[in-house]
């Protein structure tokens, strides 16, 4: 027969240590730092394809050769 303190421990629902309730904080807080750098990667990725795609543009329509501005010319008063 087991007593009836064995019997009390072991219906005692276990806690979590500290260390263990520290450990899984940490996790959680690194998954959401590595999401929240993921989708500020992906942004900047983005971004920079937009502004590169922009700059490509922008340079093969003013680089076109014989192609000149037009001259200013002076007001006379």
């Amino acid at each position: 027969m087991t007593s009836m303190k064995d019997e009390a421990e072991r219906m005692k629902p276990r806690r979590e240590t500290a260390e263990t309730k520290a450990e899984t904080t940490r996790r959680v807080a690194r998954e959401i730092n590595q999401a929240e750098a993921d989708v500020r990667d992906a942004k900047t990725a983005r971004l920079k394809a937009a502004r590169l795609a922009q700059e490509a543009a922008a340079t093969s329509s003013v680089g076109k050769p014989g192609a000149r501005a037009p001259r200013k010319t002076r007001a006379k008063s």
